[in-house]
C-alpha cells in the first residue's frame, strides 16, 4: 500500500504520494522512461481524489470523467530503478469545468526530478463535452484550497 498524506503548509494543501520505481518503469539502462512520469502524476492525482472521498469509478457510472487537457513537464533529473519517489501535488486553480494541478516528483533526498503543470477538464462522457464540476466535488476541493 502506498504511503499517502496531505499536508497543509501556509494555507496551501499539498498531497503527497509515494511511488516505488519498478523494473517495468525503466528502460534498458534502469532509468525511468520519460512517459512513465505521466503515469506517476496520474496516480497521485487519483489517490488525492480518493483521499477526499471522490471515487472515479462512481463518477464513471454517472458518465462524468476528468480528462487531461494540457500538460507541461520539465525534466530536471532522471529517476532510477528501485528508487522511492514522492509526488507532491497541489491544486492551483479551480474553474467551472476544469482543475489545474501543480505537481513535482522528488527523490528521497528532496531533489526535484520533474515539475509538471496539469489541467484536467470535467466532461460528460456520453458526448465528450465540458461539464460543470459537480457541487459535491467542489465542496470537497474547497477544503484543500
Amino acid at each position: 500500500m502506498a504511503n499517502v498524506s496531505v499536508w497543509n503548509i501556509l494555507s496551501v494543501t499539498i498531497h503527497l504520494h509515494e511511488i516505488r520505481v519498478y523494473y517495468e518503469d525503466t528502460d534498458a539502462g534502469g532509468i525511468v522512461y520519460y512517459a512513465n512520469y505521466l503515469k506517476f502524476l496520474e496516480r497521485a492525482r487519483t489517490e488525492w481524489l480518493r483521499a477526499l472521498g471522490i471515487e472515479q469509478d462512481l463518477l464513471l457510472e454517472q458518465s462524468i470523467g476528468f480528462v487531461v487537457k494540457r500538460v507541461e513537464l520539465d525534466y530536471k533529473a532522471a529517476a532510477r530503478f528501485n528508487q522511492l519517489l514522492r509526488v507532491e501535488s497541489r491544486l492551483s486553480n479551480v474553474k467551472r469545468a476544469s482543475l489545474q494541478f501543480e505537481q513535482n516528483i522528488v527523490d528521497q533526498n528532496n531533489k526535484v526530478l520533474v515539475c509538471a503543470s496539469v489541467k484536467v477538464a470535467c466532461v460528460n462522457l456520453l458526448d465528450m463535452k465540458p461539464l460543470a464540476i459537480p457541487t459535491f466535488i467542489l465542496g470537497e476541493l474547497s477544503s484543500v484550497r
